[in-house]
């Protein structure tokens, strides 16, 4: 490469995260700067350190123009992230940019480079943008160093995907072919509607799913409004809101309470977030709703409490009755209401179907996202750490209700509180999804996996090194190493679901990847242990 390589680096929108978060980004910079040169090639930033705001993060999407206005367009560009990054900021450029680029994350659980880097990578998938990418925990090795000096080179970096199959070249058992398939013709024949309180969550490009794509599917948007959403909330009494607080209670659930609003959950906080899960559910009945999805970080944050509380419960069957104004009708009785956090509508995909599939083999139908946040091996095992911004159905957790805590969300992220639905996902076996476009095609990957049980202290340390107020899962994939999952996989989330047995589990993933085939959607088969072999 004749041209000095161009490092950029993508940050929250944010302040407060991205000042916090700093330090780690400078450390990663420092072992991708020494390696690019040990290798021979010159490096330098493509942007300052801003020492009034002090931190060196590209920080809007003006700042992201900004910066790619003095980026020479053929440089060999890459892309570091430590920390959760908006990809809309630097998207427009990446677009038009003519030279080669490197998405880089380092492998640590601390702040979340590695879910920042696979948001991004799944949004320039979508955008149909040339890319490599690499992680490494230290940059020194030899995956890591090789393939660098690959792209150095000018070679661009396809990572090798054996544990991939074509849905086509696997047979599906037949009863689960038919299942499958019957349940996507009534969707189609009857329809249903993805509630949204306001699209695009946090850049997350690769979140929202094009109207021309999803409507084949027999799925229709609903767009709704967070300020509705508000407004259904100062109508909603405190004494409504203190019976889901006070059933809350009675199932054991912990709320981790103290006084100071500022640090601190509060009764307070959690009154309002009961109102905006009343307030949800009467909305998402108002509007037919068959799944929705809360903006979430950039949404209410300057208004309200964080929404976890209320996602966690919407994505519970057992939870907490809401009935409509007026007459009484208690609304979803006996049902979940899926809920795709962070309006992922990839994942509000996934979870209908999840729904529908999982509600027909008569299994628990409760279903979450959450974010690869990271993984070690553990006694031979590769361990995940899937761990979502804040809440997780209680059904997924070891104890239930009574293993459920709710703790405070980071002052650095909200502001005004709220209280996430933390727990340890009880072990079992699972079906994982995630649903992306591609090449203007809807696609899904879909795989096995089984959740583990780790010592207390091991949890804890996992907890430690990532966000110990938020719910965690320790997965082991099925036939699917850690550098294949980074490698092929095109979201910063992936969904899973429990089944009651192996043999269930494998059942399930055949009905829901007839179902998403049937939905016109292409699917891949991942890893082993599914039963289709």
């Amino acid at each position: 490469m004749a041209d000095p390589v161009i490092l950029i680096a993508n940050g929250d929108l944010r302040l407060s995260a991205n000042q916090k978060c700093w330090p780690a980004q400078a450390a990663m910079e420092e072992q991708i700067f020494a390696a690019v040169r040990k290798l021979g090639y010159t490096i330098e930033r493509g942007h300052p350190y801003d020492e009034a705001q002090q931190h060196g993060f590209i920080g809007s999407q003006k700042h992201g123009m900004e910066v790619f206005r003095g980026i020479p367009p053929t440089a060999p560009l890459i892309v570091a992230e430590a920390v959760w990054q908006y990809s809309h900021h630097l998207l427009h450029g990446l677009y038009t940019h003519q030279g080669p680029i490197l998405t880089v994350a380092n492998w640590s659980g601390q702040w979340p480079g590695l879910v920042g880097m696979l948001n991004l990578n799944g949004s320039l998938t979508k955008a149909g943008i040339p890319y490599s990418t690499l992680w490494s925990e230290n940059f020194d090795d030899e995956f890591f160093l090789s393939n660098l000096e690959r792209w150095l080179k000018g070679e661009r970096i396809v990572h090798a995907a054996p544990h991939v199959k074509p849905l086509g070249a696997l047979p599906l058992p037949r009863e689960a072919r038919e299942l499958g398939a019957r349940l996507a013709r009534e969707l189609r024949k009857d329809k249903a509607i993805m509630g949204i309180f306001d699209e695009g969550c946090m850049g997350m490009y690769n979140a929202i799913i094009p109207d021309e794509l999803l409507h084949p599917t027999g799925i229709f948007k609903e767009r709704l409004s967070q300020s509705a959403l508000y407004a259904e909330m100062r109508a909603t009494s405190d004494t409504e809101a203190q019976a889901v607080r006070d059933w809350l209670d009675a199932k054991g659930m912990k709320f981790v309470t103290g006084t100071d609003e500022e640090t601190e959950l509060t009764d307070a906080q959690i009154l309002e977030q009961c109102k905006m899960y009343i307030a949800a559910v009467r909305i998402a009945d108002d509007f037919g709703c068959a799944t929705i999805g809360i903006q979430y970080q950039q949404g209410l944050k300057d208004l309200a409490p964080a929404s976890d509380l209320v996602e966690g419960l919407l994505n519970n069957v057992d939870r907490p009755p809401v009935t409509a104004r007026g007459n009484g009708r208690v609304l979803y009785q006996g049902a979940a209401v899926p809920h795709f956090n962070e309006v992922d509508e990839c994942a509000g995909l996934d979870a209908l179907v999840t729904n529908r599939i999982w509600t027909a083999l008569g299994y628990d139908p409760e279903t979450t996202l959450h974010d690869v946040r990271w993984g070690e091996t553990y006694n031979g095992e590769y361990v995940w750490v899937f761990l979502i911004s804040g809440a997780a159905p209680p059904q997924h957790f070891i104890g239930g209700y009574a293993g459920t805590s709710s703790e405070r969300q980071p002052p650095m992220y909200f502001r005004l509180g709220g209280g996430t639905v933390k727990g340890v996902s009880k072990p079992g076996e699972i079906v994982w999804s995630r649903v992306y476009v591609d090449a203007g095609v809807l696609r899904a990957d879909i795989g096995r996996a089984k959740v583990v049980e780790l010592p207390a202290e091991e949890t804890e340390r996992r907890w430690q090194a990532t966000t110990p107020q938020w719910p965690i899962m320790h997965a082991v994939l099925y036939g699917v190493t850690r550098d294949q999952l980074m490698g092929k996989h095109k979201a910063n989330h992936i969904q899973v679901a429990y089944a009651p047995t192996a043999a269930d589990a494998n059942k399930a993933l055949a009905a829901k990847a007839a179902m998403f085939r049937e939905m016109g959607i292409d699917v891949n088969v991942c890893g082993t242990e599914h039963g289709l072999e």
